[in-house]
Order: C-alpha cells, then sequence, then structure tokens
C-alpha cells in the first residue's frame, strides 16, 4: 500500500484530501505546516508528497528546497492558489513532479498521483537495476580466497569516499578492475574514468598528455589540446604504472594534487580540476624513492589508502571459479557453447605457477576453448599449456 503525506495549512483541505486517497485504497498522513512535514519526511517513507505552497512557518517552495538539498527522495506535486501558478510552474522546474490547483478537482488529482506513483516506482527500480549493475561490476573481481575478499572489503569501504588509492601488484592481477570498481561504485561514476597508461607514453610527451598543451607549445602542436586531467573532470583520472612517469611529470602531478590546479604545456593560465586520482604500479616504490627515482612526497600523496592485489599464485583456490567464469565469457565471445572442465584439468592448473598471474588465465582458458575437447580434460592442460 503506498504511503502519501499531505502537507497543508488548510484542514478542510487535508480532511478532503485524505478521503478521497484513503477512498483509493492509499494509506496518508498529513502536517499542517512545512516543518511539521518535513520532519515526517526525515522520519518516515513516503512514496509521494502533496504539498501546499502558501504556508505559514515554511511555504511549499522552501519545503521543495530543503528535499532537493537534503536528497529526500520523494515525488512531490505542489498544491496551487490561483495566483501561484507562476510559483507552481517553478516549482516544477525545480523538480517538482507536478501541481494541481485550487479549487481541487478530483479526477486531475487522482491522475497526477496515480502518474507521479508510476514514476516513483520506476525511479526505484531504475535505482535497483543500477545498484544490481554496479553490484555485478564487483562481482567481475571474481574470489571467494581470504586475500580477494579483503581487497573487495577495501573497495565497498573507500569506493564511496573521495580518497587517493595506490593500487600495487604484480602484472596482470587486476589493477585496473580495482581502479574500474572504485570508480563505478564513487559518488563520480556517471562522470569520466579517464586511464593513462605511463609507462607507454613516451618520457617526452606525458606532460601533454596529462596536462595538454598550447597551440605552438612545440613543434607538432598545432592547436590546443585538453590533457587527461581536464578530460577526466568530476571523475577518476587512473594512473597506471606510474613508477615509469618522468621526474618533471611526476613534480607536476604533484602540483596538481595539491592545489587542484593545473597548466597545460606551453600555457600560463591556471586550471582548476576537480578529479579523483588513483593510480596504480607493479614496482616496489620505495625502493624508487630510496634509488631517486619517484618522489617520496608523491607517494605520501598518492597512497592514502593502499590496496595490494594478490598474485594468483596466492589465490590458487580461486582459480576453479576464474576458470568457469572465463569459460562463460569467452565461449560466448566466440560463439561457442560453454564448456565444461574436468576436475583433474582444474587440479592441473592449480599446479602451476602462473607468472602472468589472471591475464595468463584469461589466454590459457581461451587456448583451451579454441583447441581443447567438448569438456577440457587433464590431458588437454598438459598439451596446450606452457608456462
Amino acid at each position: 500500500m503506498a504511503n502519501i503525506l499531505i502537507i497543508d495549512d488548510d484542514r478542510p483541505i487535508r480532511t478532503s484530501l485524505t478521503e478521497v486517497l484513503e477512498y483509493e485504497k492509499f494509506k496518508v498522513d498529513a502536517a499542517e505546516d512545512g516543518e511539521i512535514g518535513l520532519k515526517k519526511l526525515k522520519e518516515g517513507k513516503y512514496d509521494l508528497l502533496l504539498c501546499d505552497i502558501k504556508m505559514p512557518k515554511m511555504d511549499g517552495m522552501e519545503v521543495l528546497q530543503k528535499i532537493q538539498d537534503e536528497n529526500i527522495e520523494v515525488p512531490v506535486v505542489m498544491i496551487s492558489g490561483h495566483g501561484d501558478i507562476e510559483t507552481a510552474v517553478a516549482a516544477v522546474k525545480m523538480g517538482a513532479f507536478d501541481f494541481i490547483s485550487k479549487p481541487l478537482d478530483l479526477n486531475r488529482l487522482l491522475v497526477t498521483v496515480r502518474n507521479a506513483m508510476d514514476k516513483s516506482e520506476l525511479v526505484t527500480e531504475t535505482k535497483q537495476l543500477r545498484k544490481k549493475v554496479y553490484s555485478s561490476k564487483l562481482n567481475d573481481i571474481v574470489g571467494e580466497s581470504k586475500a580477494i575478499q579483503e581487497v573487495k572489503a577495501l573497495i565497498e569501504k573507500v569506493a564511496p569516499t573521495d580518497a587517493r588509492v595506490l593500487i600495487t601488484g604484480e602484472n596482470g592481477t587486476g589493477k585496473e578492475l580495482v581502479a574500474l570498481n572504485l570508480h563505478k561504485n564513487s559518488e563520480r561514476k556517471k562522470a569520466p574514468f579517464i586511464e593513462v597508461n605511463c609507462a607507454a607514453i613516451p618520457s617526452e610527451l606525458i606532460e601533454s598528455e596529462l596536462f595538454g598543451h598550447e597551440k605552438g607549445a612545440f613543434t607538432s602542436a598545432i592547436k590546443q589540446k585538453q590533457g587527461k586531467f581536464e578530460q577526466a573532470e568530476g571523475g577518476t583520472l587512473f594512473l597506471d604504472e606510474i613508477g615509469d612517469m618522468s621526474a618533471s611529470a611526476q613534480a607536476k602531478v604533484l602540483r596538481a594534487l595539491q592545489e587542484n590546479k593545473i597548466s597545460r604545456v606551453g600555457g600560463e593560465k591556471d586550471i582548476k580540476v576537480n578529479v579523483r586520482v588513483l593510480a596504480a604500479t607493479n614496482k616496489d616504490l620505495k625502493e624508487e624513492i630510496a634509488e631517486g627515482r619517484f618522489r617520496e612526497d608523491l607517494y605520501h600523496r598518492l597512497s592514502v589508502i593502499l590496496i595490494e592485489v594478490p598474485a594468483l599464485r596466492d589465490r590458487k583456490d580461486d582459480i576453479p571459479l576464474l576458470a568457469d567464469f572465463f569459460l562463460d565469457k569467452l565461449s560466448q565471445e566466440h560463439g561457442h557453447p560453454k564448456k565444461k572442465i574436468s576436475e583433474k584439468a582444474i587440479k592441473a592448473l592449480q599446479q602451476l605457477d602462473w607468472t602472468g598471474n589472471i591475464r595468463e588465465l584469461r589466454n590459457v582458458i581461451e587456448r583451451l576453448i579454441i583447441l581443447g575437447e567438448d569438456e577440457i580434460s587433464e590431458a588437454d592442460v598438459k598439451n596446450y599449456v606452457k608456462t
């Protein structure tokens, strides 16, 4: 049964609305002014709010603004007098679902209420679906071992914050997937997720890639270009393999983190940026600091939270789940029915060293799908897997 709150200082209107809506099998609560109504909204769960515009203490527009400011999730239908139509239209622009005019037309009222309820249900279903999608994204980090459960727990705890995270681990362990899940489960999830592989960009180009450049800044700069910091505005910038970043780029990244400002190569103007920075490396940055190849102050700026992604050899109990996950995923990609894999084949996979970690396992499963029998056997593993 849907729960509706009425906020109106006119007792006869509260009474008549309550009687009509209860007759239509709605559960109804009422408040005589905005302050009382807002308190009820904070304390209870309502599927719809009917709110008068002109009231003492706190009028309907103030109530609507408070709902917006405090992220109270309820569709609002404003009740307007003849002279309040312009205000009611302004309320709709502010976020109200609709408005109904006095004297109240009961047919129009019920149509508006049902439309608002339909929208409320749709919004709820969308949020639940979105939550499932984000949950499934997190479940892409496959495994139930203690080591990977600790990583998942850290992601769930840290993702909603704006804390910077340094992700460490060997090549192929899934550091990018951790970064993506931190973004997808954050308040920045609707904004861009921009990745930069610092090892893949020549040192003379990394600053232009990160901070952009002005036209004429260097020979090939034929036009102005935004860098990755600007492209990630409002979202997340993932600096992969940050241990390979040049010293001059490290200094500029440090300034960006300290001041939330950047300047393009060849530019003199400071540009404010609002970006959450995540970084990853397969190197021991403390050793790099000792050797003078990485700035200690940058390390401390990046490593507010440390997440170490375990190597596959340290979580071999997860190989059955990972193998099944890749069998399902890769069979679909190749257009094949999902192949089975024998227990002996799984045990054979668990006995391997996996120097390439999850990435290597994925490639092995793809090879076995293509070359193996309908049920992948221990013999298939021994014939086609060389590590």
